[in-house]
């Protein structure tokens, strides 16, 4: 194992989180360290030390001690960030699931990571219960229940005689900071074992990289814990570099808390920015004076016709000129009512983002790196740089990464982010890391020629055609979405076909939106996906990506969905990634009436 050591500001090289907090608490105790939206609850990091040092002994009296796993079922709130470092500081592993969990999936989380206690929300404490699993203490954080200890109990009943200090320095480069589980789209969960050089080195990483931040800079923690992206690039940055985060209860109200955060840096994965054009697309569409909108959309068009120009390496006088009226008009009054109006990085991953949606928000006066990892690679193994836009590529692999594509193109990646392995399940471990250390991502890539990776799709998810061809369904998706926000999912189908059919996702708020166009506001969500106008603007859509595919990734036919599809639901996981075989089991019906002969009439032919 190679040990990373991150300088801090400080002037001291660490090794471990935990050292890293102990710096980064008493370099500026008096900043806030942590919020809440709005302000209604600020923790400075002196508060955060005296908070974490309190709670580590409260866990130590419950018999947790070093290397003791932590389970975590909380909402994005402060009190996880001081139950998670806690646990930290005692050696111990916090780990997360998510809120969406069943009891099954939670009982197979609890047993395989071992926790014996568990830190919860009243909303959470009956699915755990049901969920059977062995745990001797529960602690909860807002209230109180019978048979559970509140977070004000925890923190003033500490272990006797407990060495804090001794607690935290003990803990090494090698022993595991805290277990990311894996969706479990093709088989039980299996839980990512980081240790705090993973986290060392990520950060490192970021921050020589796509993420140079300090303790001036500002982000929001909207995301679940449990995915890798918050645990890491907003919770451990925040410990290591000193950042700010405003947590948000609510993922879905991300938009309305960006200009109260005014975040420096913020990641999101490919739906909220998308979400976030279409926001901005709707509030334009319902804009009451011709003339604002006229404004407005001209403005929008140049900032766009701009980044695009820039993108080509193309430059015209008359473009920069109407670009610096648009901006001082229109985009730099956008980006503050955005609450990006002092936003420094951007950055999307977890999933294709369409190219499109990246330029529109180079338009708009701020790049978006697409970045590439998993929770085998701590985080991020790849990133564009941000004066170095290139829509469609997840960029070049971090500093001190080595990466290279396998015979068949699977991408390979080895270094100190990559994960020992899966807990407890040493057969999966040896499937995905092979004996020269490589791990095999199961994605699908080109490389450029200067290095830059694109990410074809997942190979496990390739439609092989009836005629034999190698199809990446992400392409397609992206195209569809990227013609209209009306899409707010597509699941391409095709395997052993003829043709390419489509399941297509309205996106419930531009559809409510449209809705209002033809008098509709009163329609269920199932009534608009039969609306002739939906459809017809579907259809539009569908024509559209089209013409940015090949003949055989063309959508022939498609389906409007009925009902939605929530994260952590039948056909989405907790970070929004298509469930393609489950979607294929449970829609199997309309699969075949899409390839029927005679198909029935809410299947639409798109030509």
């Amino acid at each position: 194992m190679t040990d990373i050591g991150f300088a801090h500001a400080s002037g001291v090289t660490v090794h471990t989180v935990p050292a890293a907090f102990q710096q980064t608490a008493a370099l500026r105790p008096d900043q806030i360290a942590l919020r809440t939206v709005g302000g209604t609850q600020e923790i400075t990091w002196a508060e955060y030390a005296t908070r974490v040092r309190a709670l580590a002994a409260g866990l130590a009296k419950l018999g947790v001690g070093h290397g003791d796993a932590v389970g975590i079922m909380l909402t994005n709130r402060p009190e996880f960030n001081l139950i998670d470092t806690a646990a930290l500081h005692l050696g111990a592993i916090p780990f997360s699931v998510y809120n969406t969990s069943s009891t099954e999936q939670i009982a197979h989380v609890f047993a395989n990571a071992g926790n014996k206690v568990v830190i919860t929300e009243q909303a959470f404490l009956d699915t755990i219960r049901a969920s059977g699993a062995a745990i001797e203490h529960t602690v909860i954080v807002d209230g109180t229940a019978e048979g559970t200890v509140t977070l004000a109990e925890l923190e003033s009943d500490p272990a006797p005689d407990f060495d804090f200090d001794a607690a935290w320095q003990a803990v090494g480069p090698g022993d595991l900071a805290t277990l990311i589980y894996t969706s479990g789209t093709t088989g039980p969960s299996k839980g990512v074992e980081l240790t705090q050089s993973n986290v060392i080195a990520q950060v490192v990483g970021l921050v020589s990289g796509p993420l140079p931040v300090g303790f001036d800079d500002r982000a929001v923690s909207y995301l679940p814990a449990a995915h890798v992206a918050d645990r890491i690039s907003a919770h451990a940055m925040s410990l290591l570099t000193g950042i700010q985060i405003t947590t948000v209860t609510d993922p879905r109200e991300i938009a309305a808390a960006l200009p109260d955060a005014r975040p420096t840096v913020f990641f999101g994965v490919p739906r909220v920015w998308q979400k976030i054009k279409a926001g901005i697309e709707n509030k334009l569409a319902v804009e009451p004076s011709p003339v604002k909108k006229a404004l407005a959309n001209w403005a929008i068009g140049v900032g766009v016709a701009q980044a695009r120009a820039k993108l080509a390496g193309e430059s015209s006088l008359v473009l920069g000129v109407q670009h610096k009226i648009a901006d001082t008009l229109v985009l730099s009054k956008l980006r503050e009512a955005l609450g990006f109006a002092e936003l420094k990085v951007a950055a999307s991953g977890a999933a294709p983002v369409p190219p499109e949606t990246l330029e529109y928000f180079l338009g708009l006066g701020f790049a978006v790196s697409e970045v590439w990892g998993m929770s085998e690679t701590a985080g991020v193994g790849t990133y564009t740089e941000i004066d170095k836009p290139r829509p469609g590529s997840v960029g070049r692999v971090m500093d001190g990464v080595e990466l290279r594509l396998d015979a068949d193109g699977e991408v390979l990646i080895r270094g100190p982010i990559i994960t020992p392995g899966y807990r407890n399940m040493p057969d999966k471990t040896a499937e995905a890391i092979d004996e020269e250390g490589w791990l095999h991502t199961g994605d699908i890539g080109t490389l450029d020629a200067d290095g830059y990776l694109r990410i074809v799709d997942r190979k496990k998810e390739l439609i092989i055609s009836e005629a034999g061809k190698n199809i990446a369904p992400s392409n397609i998706e992206n195209a569809m979405k990227a013609a209209s926000s009306m899409i707010g999912q597509a699941v391409a189908i095709g395997e052993a076909r003829a043709y390419i059919t489509a399941l297509i996702m309205l996106d419930p708020d531009v559809a409510a939106l449209r809705a209002k166009d033809f008098g509709a506001t009163d329609a269920t969500h199932a009534e608009l996906a039969r609306r002739k106008e939906i459809v017809d603007e579907v259809r539009e859509a569908v024509l559209a990506g089209n013409r940015k595919l090949s003949r055989v990734e063309q959508i022939k036919r498609f389906v409007i969905v009925e009902n939605l599809w929530e994260p952590g639901g039948d056909e989405l996981t907790p970070k929004m990634s298509l469930k393609r075989t489950p979607i294929s089991n449970k829609y199997a019906e309309t699969i075949e009436q899409l390839y029927a002969a005679t198909p029935p009439d809410h299947v639409v032919n798109v030509k």
